[in-house]
């Protein structure tokens, strides 16, 4: 996912060719307190005439308890966009963009940043049905909480940790926080496998030059794919034969293996790496 300024009349015109498979046109932090109605109309007028392909599109608006937040969502609503991401959301927040937009067909994304916010994050996920995802907030949470933020990320281990498992119960997609130094492309790779590791599904960036490398590493690797066809394979022999569970290299392969079988062959094939068979 692809934070771009709402203020930026050249990045919003070229949004959906920098390879991102989500945008996320920001109302929110990237602009200044007194342009914030310029880019709300901004990024209104653009949405009316431009069409994004290949992408899904985004809105982060305001907070719904500030001045900008409710005008925010209500200029935004009926527009060619997919989601609202929510700013340090909570439970009746969620419960009053679900309100608000009604009689649409927008999702809703949490965006978790504060440490109350963390800590009532499944009420806050399970508050309305609009709800397909939650992104983690890295740098707001940190300030929240006092504590400096680091390019280990070892300071929001136990965040990362709370979102995945709070997503995972709720089946919606978890994505991790920006790394904010945009020329340590080594460090953003390093985080990036940190957040695939304990189960995040995708990662926001600021800087359009970490696509490329966020995707490479969420994607499978051949030999993911290679042993996933083979596991497949096996089963399919194993069914045939009426046995639940089967042996693969030495090591018993059973349900929660097969099934994280399914799913790289699935994912592989959305990407195109792997053809319809």
């Amino acid at each position: 996912m692809l934070f771009m300024p709402g203020n930026n009349p050249a990045m919003l015109i070229n949004a959906d060719v920098l390879g991102a498979d989500s945008i996320i046109l920001d109302l929110e932090d990237a602009v200044s307190i007194d342009e914030k109605d310029s880019a709300r109309i901004l990024v209104r007028e653009a949405l009316k005439f431009l069409s994004y392909k290949g992408v899904e599109t985004v809105v982060r608006i305001n907070p719904l308890d500030t001045e900008f937040g409710i005008e925010d969502l209500e200029e935004m609503k009926y527009l060619k966009i997919d989601t609202i991401l929510l700013p340090k959301a909570d439970e009746e927040e969620v419960k009053l963009a679900d309100k608000l937009l009604a009689g649409t067909d927008k999702k809703i994304m949490p965006l978790i940043e504060t440490s109350i916010g963390l800590e009532r994050i499944y009420e806050t996920l399970s508050a309305s049905k609009r709800v397909d995802g939650v992104l983690l907030g890295g740098e707001d949470l940190t300030c929240d909480m006092g504590i400096k933020r680091t390019k280990e990320g070892k300071e929001i281990y136990y965040a990362r940790c709370r979102v995945v498992a709070a997503a995972k119960a709720l089946k919606i997609s978890a994505v991790d926080t920006p790394f904010t130094d945009t020329d340590d492309y080594e460090g953003l790779k390093k985080d990036t496998i940190n957040a695939k590791e304990i189960g995040m599904t995708g990662k926001a960036v600021i800087n359009p030059r970490g696509i490329e490398i966020v995707h490479s590493i969420f994607s499978p690797s051949l030999d993911e794919i290679e042993k996933a066809k083979r596991i497949m394979t096996e089963y399919e022999k194993a069914a045939a034969k009426g046995l639940g569970v089967f042996s693969l290299d030495g090591k018993m392969v059973d349900a929660p293996i097969l099934n994280r079988a399914k799913k790289t062959i699935t994912t592989a094939k959305v990407l195109g790496l792997l053809k319809e068979e």
